[in-house]
């Protein structure tokens, strides 16, 4: 077992860490087509998951924008120390500065549920579609697990302690398709807290990540980092938002 706070942030990788990396908002356009944000009306949000910040997603999203040519933003939070009210309204204040036509959003992990409790509070946006990419829609055992935890409950975060520390009925009522990508590769920290024996990708599993009214849901062999940096994901999450299904099935 790994001790301290140290050592548990070292097993992460990479870390969000609220005290080195000041809150970033700016958008951070990387298309190779050379397209200025808004230059065309659509742009795609990417919202990381918790202790990291959007730098973890830089090949996901040169990915996306090769294929797909519309820039892919990371939006920035403090996973830790700020609730998913403060969260939802900067994402609002952000897609506000965007200005775009056509919005689509993409959430890892934790992501997603920020991205749902955007939608739930700010529904009025503009069209496009969502995926979801490893996120717990439920619960998730992992981070009970770990906030009974003495030494790792506080970094855990409020939006976890809000949104995943109880199991919760939730529902996809949001009038744009939702997507989900779950992993199937037991291979990451989650595993060291819940000790699955079912399909998961080594932190959520995949029975944790469906969520009633979503769209389609596929299962790939990734883990829920690896999944980052996989080209069929990235080739999946475009087909998604372009066309309301993935390319495989399951």
């Amino acid at each position: 077992m790994v001790g301290g706070e140290g050592g548990f942030r070292s097993m992460l990788g990479h870390v969000n860490d609220d005290a080195r990396h000041p809150l970033n908002t700016a958008t951070e356009p990387l298309s190779r087509t050379g397209m200025r944000p808004g230059a065309a009306g659509t742009h795609i949000i990417y919202v990381h998951g918790l202790w990291l910040n959007g730098t973890e997603s830089l090949i996901l999203r040169r990915r996306m924008e090769r294929d797909w040519g519309i820039p892919v933003h990371p939006f920035r939070y403090r996973s830790v120390t700020s609730n998913m009210g403060e969260i939802a309204a900067r994402l609002q204040a952000f897609v506000k500065e965007l200005a775009p036509q056509s919005l689509h959003l993409i959430g890892h992990s934790l992501g997603g549920l920020v991205i749902y409790r955007f939608l739930e509070r700010y529904p009025d946006q503009p069209p496009g579609r969502v995926v979801f990419l490893g996120t717990p829609s439920v619960a998730s055992r992992a981070a009970v697990e770990a906030a009974r935890m003495k030494w790792a409950a506080t970094l855990v975060g409020h939006c976890v302690a809000e949104e995943l520390l109880i199991e919760r009925t939730r529902r996809w009522a949001v009038k744009r398709d939702l997507g989900i990508i779950a992993g199937t590769k037991n291979v990451g920290l989650g595993q060291f807290f819940a000790g699955f024996e079912e399909d998961c990708d080594g932190t959520i599993s995949v029975d944790e990540t469906r969520l009633p009214g979503a769209a389609d849901h596929l299962t790939l062999p990734v883990s829920h980092m690896g999944m980052l940096l996989s080209a069929r994901v990235a080739r999946e999450t475009v087909e998604f938002l372009q066309t309301g299904r993935f390319l495989l099935r399951g």
